[in-house]
């Protein structure tokens, strides 16, 4: 066959196309699942004291798992105590555990319009950033919550995050919010504080559950479903350019060890797609299954639809 000038070219942008597309593709396909442990997914037996939180680093090990998110109100006792969390951080090396994060809860509302409350919630969370830095943490993880409108709420968060990032940065700590009900599980509302917070050491922690706009927490508490939920699928796009965690959440499973809720497929697919590569923590959070048997069906669910099986 004749070889002419266009056709060379053609042939040429052919490859070039070729070598172009390929990468991303594989890239994608290459991505490693990176698997953590939330603590929450004990709680039960944490709060019977049939497992101890100090143990929490060991207890993960067990399920082939050696990267840990902790709980604050199972360490109240001992949030300021330096010879504490050096002893912890001293266990999880020797045990070849990585301390991620720390979960606030119950430290003041950061989104409260009043400034001199919001500023003794600001403080109040000093104590979980040292912590977290003594262990070797990346984060805390705080809740966006407050009293008043969704504007009123939203500016007191963009200053409460301007004040807390600013003391966190000193101990090389990020300042990452999770969709936790009401605004909080508006995407776009959390999206929004981020641009305008824009610091280097704030993000987001999408959860695959927690979408209730009208209940704290993320769900009701009496079983019933929220009068108002955002949708998961864009709540976690909406969140996943800001992420520094992803809190795979769990409910329920059938017989094949799919959840019956949450589309871990559909989710996974949108995690993979994204530019994030960090940890993705197990959350339990199920009465059907016992916390063990429901940490062990998250993660075999997690491998499963992580290798498009």
């Amino acid at each position: 066959m004749k070889t002419t000038f266009f056709s060379i070219v053609v042939i040429l942008g052919a490859v070039i196309f070729s070598c172009t597309t390929k990468p991303k593709e594989s890239s994608m396909a290459s991505k490693e699942l990176k698997i953590s442990l939330a603590e929450w997914s004990i709680h039960n037996a944490l709060k019977e004291g049939t497992l101890k939180a100090d143990d929490f680093p060991f207890i993960a090990t067990e399920y082939g798992i050696h990267a840990v998110e902790y709980v604050n109100q199972f360490y109240k006792d001992h949030a300021t105590d330096e010879a504490y969390w050096k002893k912890m951080r001293a266990k999880t090396d020797s045990l070849g555990v990585r301390n991620l994060l720390i979960m606030c809860d119950d430290e003041g509302d950061l989104g409260n319009p009043d400034p001199a409350e919001r500023k003794k919630a600001v403080e109040n969370h000093y104590k979980w950033v040292d912590a977290a830095a003594i262990l070797g943490c990346h984060s805390i993880r705080i809740n966006a919550f407050g009293d008043g409108t969704r504007e009123q709420v939203q500016a007191a968060m963009v200053d409460a995050l301007k004040q807390l990032c600013t003391y966190a940065a000193t101990k090389n700590i990020n300042v990452i919010i999770e969709n936790h009900g009401l605004y909080s599980s508006d995407g776009t509302w959390t999206a929004e504080i981020m641009k305008q917070v824009a610091m280097p050491n704030v993000g987001t922690l999408p959860d695959f559950g927690n979408w209730c706009l009208s209940e704290k927490w993320g769900s009701t508490q009496d079983g019933k479903p929220c009068s108002k939920v955002y949708d998961r699928y864009q709540g976690v796009s909406d969140m996943l350019p800001y992420a520094r965690g992803v809190s795979a959440k769990s409910y329920k499973f059938d017989e094949k060890g799919n959840e019956t809720i949450i589309d871990y497929a559909r989710l996974i697919d949108i995690v993979k797609k994204s530019d994030f590569d960090g940890y993705v923590g197990i959350e339990y959070e199920g009465s059907d299954l016992s916390e063990h048997d429901g940490i062990v069906a998250t993660k075999k669910l997690l491998e499963k639809v992580w290798g498009g099986k």
